[in-house]
């Protein structure tokens, strides 16, 4: 096997960042805090900068590049430490520790009984609210999916993480211009207040009219799996106020299919929090 520096194409439109009428073009070698820090994305598309801005730390922020990001693996302490020889993600068919196992910081949507690790980045959740789309190159040519549709759920096979093939390549992401992204945020909660993954997170996008939800998009983050879309709790708040009975309904209805395990059935609780509180703070928001 050989390792590839791919770095210098960064030079190229890999790099750049494009932000216009039609949208937002973000190339995948483009670095976080590059990202993070461009005006329009802070001015158009805040939910992305902020998911960017609490990822990490400043030091990983100025290296690491958003393809990487989207890419790293969803993991756990027993996917870490190899002295656990139980681990499916990391030896298919040799079951997962996790189970019986501590599983405080372990996800409790998208799970299987094969694997029940959390996907730990940020940045995916706002780029799922947003449908986003990621255009790929590879041997067989390029080709464009929605973001959606890049990570997999566990299944029966938690080793395979993504839909990518062999020899492609992430090469940008791509992000509708809307009424929706301006009044967006992302919302995370953890143990620490830097350099730690999210026990739950939510990255909101609101387009509200007359006081009514016209659209709502909602991801969470630190309970999935994946990265989380919530769908049917979005649909739930179209043509509504957002009172407190319409919103402990949808945050109810985005959890009701969570799996939950000794310790971290405390997850449900505080990601319905976590959502209600992420929709109250974009409801507020001066656009």
């Amino acid at each position: 096997q050989s390792v590839i520096d791919i770095n210098p194409l960064s030079a190229t439109a890999l790099g750049k960042i494009e932000s216009g009428p039609q949208g937002l073009t973000l190339g995948a070698l483009t670095h976080m805090a590059e990202a993070a820090g461009h005006k329009d994305i802070r001015e158009n598309y805040p939910v992305i900068a902020q998911s960017l801005d609490l990822a990490a730390s400043p030091q990983i922020r100025n290296m690491a590049t958003l393809g990487g990001n989207v890419l790293q693996r969803t993991r756990c302490t027993y996917f870490r430490d190899v002295s656990y020889g139980n681990c499916n993600k990391r030896i298919p068919g040799s079951g997962c520790a996790a189970l019986e196992g501590v599983n405080r910081t372990h996800a409790v949507l998208g799970v299987s009984d094969n694997c029940i690790a959390t996907y730990p980045g940020d940045f995916a959740q706002a780029l799922i609210a947003l449908d986003a789309e990621v255009k790929i190159a590879g041997t067989d040519g390029a080709r464009t999916i929605p973001f959606a549709k890049l990570h997999v759920a566990p299944g029966d096979t938690p080793q395979t993480e993504t839909t990518l093939k062999p020899g492609e390549l992430i090469v940008a992401f791509s992000l509708p211009a809307a009424q929706w992204t301006k009044r967006s945020l992302y919302l995370k909660v953890r143990d620490r207040q830097s350099y730690e993954f999210a026990l739950a997170s939510a990255a909101i996008a609101l387009d509200i009219k007359d006081g009514k939800v016209n659209e709502a998009r909602i991801a969470l983050g630190g309970v999935a799996a994946l990265p989380w879309r919530a769908r049917e709790a979005e649909t739930s708040l179209t043509g509504k106020s957002l009172d407190d009975t319409t919103l402990e309904k949808a945050a109810e209805i985005a959890f009701q299919d969570a799996a939950t395990r000794p310790d971290n059935k405390f997850k449900v609780a505080l990601g319905k929090r976590t959502m209600i509180r992420a929709l109250r703070q974009a409801a507020a928001m001066e656009i």
